[in-house]
């Protein structure tokens, strides 16, 4: 078994750079928790570098006076306005700029998908860290960069020098997991124990993480921790919590891209008994505000 290869002075660099740097301490959380709702969940697509309209020097007095405009014009609809203000801003360091670009190149919002620009956005969020605490207000930028990153080394990004490195993605998904409790990360990082990715195979790690990222309220986590507490596997056996788990999940479940989670739910389901059905109904209406309520003070 490995142990943690994330320690928080570990160096870590883009695929790109000629040699290891290292990796400032902990993360920077450039992001402010007003200005990720003023933004939304909206994802990101950069301008081509050899198509975007330049910005003039002048055009903005200041990188957050530039972000601001970004997310005026972003709302309004002008996304091409808003890249422009928000490369501007980028330009300066600000990472929530720097952010929001690399959600839009990754989702094609607004300008041509390329997820090796979002890459790269991404990377100078992670590669510019300092010594802040993960309660500082802009942690959730930081912890969302180093999770995207961990995504793209986990799959590799095709025709780039950016390849397929389970390991990194491990450390990636592990930084954001375990000194941010980023939920996303933890259920990344339990998908890796579960399958045995870039980690040998460990249920009950892959479950102590899932519970980690339920308990925030996350769908996905809470569908695989019920249906391995149901299982038992690599966890004592606990029928009706792992129902009450996969009820909550079916209940949280949204779009076609959780259908994987109904269907479990509607197996499982199934083949239970009435007693465990009825002790995993009982025991959802508590566990759903207690998620509540971890979810609201996350916020």
């Amino acid at each position: 078994m490995r142990t943690s290869r994330t320690a928080l002075g570990r160096a870590m660099r883009p695929a790109w750079a000629a040699r290891d740097r290292p990796l400032a301490s902990t993360g920077r959380r450039l992001v402010a928790a007003a200005a990720l709702l003023a933004f939304g969940a909206i994802p990101v697509a950069a301008l081509d570098a050899t198509a975007r309209t330049p910005v003039p020097s002048g055009s903005y007095r200041s990188a957050r006076e530039a972000l601001r405009m970004g997310v005026r014009d972003y709302n309004a609809g002008d996304k091409e306005g808003a890249a422009r203000a928000l490369e501007y801003a980028a330009d300066q360091g600000h990472a929530l700029a720097l952010w929001k670009l690399g959600r839009m190149y990754a989702e094609g919002d607004g300008v041509p998908h390329d997820d090796l620009k979002a890459f790269e956005f991404f990377s100078r969020i992670a590669d510019d860290t300092t010594d802040e605490g993960p309660e500082a207000q802009n942690s959730g930028v930081v912890a969302s960069a180093f999770t995207a990153l961990g995504a793209y080394f986990l799959d590799g990004i095709k025709g780039t020098y950016v390849r397929a490195n389970p390991e990194r993605a491990y450390d990636m998904f592990n930084y954001a997991a375990s000194y941010f409790g980023d939920p996303n990360a933890q259920y990344n990082l339990g998908r890796l124990y579960l399958d045995g990715t870039g980690v040998d195979t460990d249920p009950r790690q892959a479950a102590r993480w899932f519970n980690l990222a339920a308990e925030k309220g996350h769908a996905p986590a809470q569908a695989l921790l019920g249906q391995l507490l149901v299982n038992g596997q690599g966890v004592p056996a606990q029928r009706a919590r792992g129902l009450m788990w996969l009820s909550l999940a079916r209940d949280a479940a949204q779009g076609r891209k959780d259908d994987w989670i109904v269907a479990l739910y509607d197996k499982t389901w199934a083949s239970a008994s009435e007693d465990d059905r009825a002790a995993a109904l009982a025991q959802a209406s508590t566990a759903n505000a207690q998620v509540t309520g971890s979810a609201r003070r996350r916020r």
